[in-house]
């Protein structure tokens, strides 16, 4: 059955600090390589956020955000072999061609065709709308390339397997393969939203035996403890992190993450790692045109530093087996989901993150 163009309703970001209007988009048909997505499902991250302040700089405006989603697939065009219509799909921020010399090296997870954006298939009257992450899940249906789709089973809830591809698959792989986190090991955790507390499970399953919260939230406390950790510290109570978490551990952990995005948060992480072999790891995505600076001295002794984009993760093969760790109980996900939205409410959805008052929310189509 041949796919013709259509209206779809979605929340564009016209300008930077703006809220979202709802608006009727033209989206066009899936070309060479390239599905048809009805979401059921789209989850607000941080990284929206961030896109909506103005903070990305690689991309401009009108932006149609949203890159966590869940939904069907409603059409292929040619050449599209590894889903069909009727097939329940995760987008993913990152594609996975498993062709690149990227992809087949089996030392990162960046695709060579991150950075080959497609056309977006999104347009407002006449003129072209950008589709966040080539994803645009803040529409009732997308076009998307085949290779940032990933099959998963029909058993995990549209607002759970959403989550798993992005915040999820972020948070428990920065633990298990960015970090490659050991039984015994020590961790710091700096930030305990969506995207922490999944560090935090991945840490648990890694058989962490100290597991440090660290969040100026005193309400995320109990929740950090609840899903594993053995400590948890306030900065507004605790001038002084990294001391304080030598103090705890000794030496400093094995192990930090800065899920938050703040390039002091950044420094503090990684001060608080054992200058032996400690390792920072940066989850968060810092405004562009950040700066950070260290000493070269503090890095002489053998400490590292590294970035984990998705969790090091290759998502396409990833995600189908996090949402299986889900679906048997190994991964503990229901309850972060705070706040289920319809598409009208998604300004409401980031007033809720900027005040703290979400783990994570999720559109509902």
């Amino acid at each position: 059955m041949s796919i013709q163009a259509m209206k779809v309703r979605g929340a564009v970001a016209f300008a930077a600090d703006r809220a979202l209007e709802i608006v009727t988009l033209d989206l066009r048909a899936p070309r060479e390589g390239e599905v048809m997505v009805r979401m059921l499902a789209a989850g607000l991250c941080h990284s929206d956020l961030s896109m909506l302040e103005g903070k990305i700089a690689s991309y401009g405006f009108p932006i149609l955000l949203g890159h966590e989603g869940a939904g069907v697939v409603v059409a292929c065009g040619p050449g599209v072999t590894s889903v069909k219509p009727g097939d329940y799909v995760v987008p993913t921020p990152i594609p996975e061609c498993r062709a690149c010399t990227n992809c087949l090296s089996g030392r990162t997870n960046l695709c060579e065709r991150m950075f080959s954006r497609p056309e977006s298939p999104f347009s407002f009257e006449g003129q072209p709308v950008a589709a966040f992450s080539s994803l645009g899940t803040f529409a009732d249906h997308s076009v998307i390339e085949e290779i940032r789709l990933a099959r998963v089973t029909p058993a995990v809830p549209p607002e759970i397997a959403c989550y798993i591809g992005c915040g999820v698959l972020t948070g428990v792989g920065s633990a298990l393969t960015a970090a490659d986190l050991w039984p015994g090991c020590s961790v710091a955790i700096f930030g305990l939203g969506g995207i922490g507390l999944c560090v935090l499970q991945g840490a648990r399953i890694a058989g962490a035996a100290r597991i440090i919260g660290v969040d100026i939230n005193p309400a995320r406390e109990a929740t950090a403890r609840d899903y594993g950790a053995t400590d948890f510290i306030n900065p507004r109570e605790t001038p002084d992190v990294p001391a304080a978490i030598r103090a705890l551990t000794g030496a400093g952990v094995d192990c930090a993450f800065e899920c938050v995005g703040h390039t002091a948060l950044m420094a503090e992480a990684f001060a608080c790692t054992t200058p032996a072999d400690g390792q920072a790891v940066s989850v968060g995505i810092a405004p562009s045109g950040s700066e950070l600076r260290f000493d070269p001295a503090a890095f002489m002794t053998g400490r590292s530093w590294k970035g984990a984009l998705l969790g090091g993760e290759k998502p396409r093969s990833a995600i189908p087996r996090l949402a299986d760790w889900y679906e048997r109980g190994f991964l503990r996900l229901d309850d972060l989901i705070s706040h289920r939205l319809t598409l009208d409410e998604v300004n409401q959805g980031f007033a809720l993150m900027k005040s703290g008052d979400t783990l994570r929310s999720v559109i509902l189509y």
